[in-house]
């Protein structure tokens, strides 16, 4: 009769492999860790007769922490970059075409400039005056109405000049106005004799005042520059007319 004896475990099973763990068992007892549950946006369904809308409430009571900071979707934009070759995904060129000074680095060409030729804004006929940004067409005079010396309230003899006209309030020029001279202008009518001193009158208001019988006085203006050699010659001609003027006076009346 056979009898079995009972081994221990230890003897047929493999040694232990050797293990880096130093501690004991109740070091690995579980512990509870700590779980951060941050809360969902809750989604409601809006149904309707026409379509079915899903729209997203937005978290309310999460704090602001540097993780959930952002900006809006959709208000930022990357930069298109200018491509440098082919890996761009541009093309080879990138668009700047295959040569000339546009597709090079650089400042390239001033705005207008058309490689040498009449640009357009040279080529197309300009307007006269304001409108073109000349001075052609910038006021030369202060004008002043008669019905507007009238309503000064002057007295008979009184003169009229610019200096007059700032005091009765009449005129009041700024800015570029302040250099120029006085114009009268004849709308209105004017009752009163006075001695007006103008640098220019229109031919309607010279024909009124002197009907009235009022002192006009032209005020000279001022003498343009001319080198001095033209300004000779312009003496010289001024000379010459002047006696011319004296001897043909001189010979009408032995001839009458």
């Amino acid at each position: 009769m056979v009898t079995a004896s009972l081994l221990p475990v230890s003897s047929w099973l493999p040694p232990p492999l050797p293990s880096p763990f130093k501690g004991t068992l109740k070091t690995l007892e579980a512990r509870p860790c700590l779980k951060i549950q941050r809360p969902r946006p809750r989604v409601f369904v809006v149904t309707s007769a026409a379509a079915p809308v899903s729209v997203s409430a937005p978290n309310v009571g999460v704090r602001f922490r540097l993780d959930n900071l952002g900006p809006q979707p959709g208000s930022r934009k990357k930069a298109k970059r200018k491509g440098r070759g082919i890996s761009a995904g541009q093309g080879a060129s990138c668009g700047f075409g295959m040569r000339g000074q546009k597709s090079r680095s650089g400042p390239g060409v001033r705005r207008g400039f058309e490689g040498g030729q009449m640009p357009l804004y040279r080529r197309i006929p300009k307007l006269r005056g304001i409108a073109g940004g000349m001075s052609a067409g910038l006021p030369k005079y202060v004008h002043v109405n008669l019905r507007d010396i009238e309503g000064a309230k002057f007295q008979d003899g009184d003169e009229v000049s610019l200096e007059s006209l700032k005091e009765k309030g009449v005129i009041n020029p700024s800015g570029r106005e302040r250099r120029l001279p006085l114009k009268i202008l004849g709308e209105g009518e004017l009752s009163k004799k006075l001695t007006v001193k103008a640098r220019a009158f229109s031919t309607s208001a010279k024909e009124k005042l002197e009907s009235i019988g009022c002192s006009l006085t032209v005020l000279p203006g001022r003498k343009k520059w001319v080198k001095p050699s033209v300004a000779k010659n312009i003496a010289r001609a001024d000379e010459y007319f002047a006696k011319k003027r004296a001897v043909a006076a001189a010979t009408e009346p032995a001839s009458a």
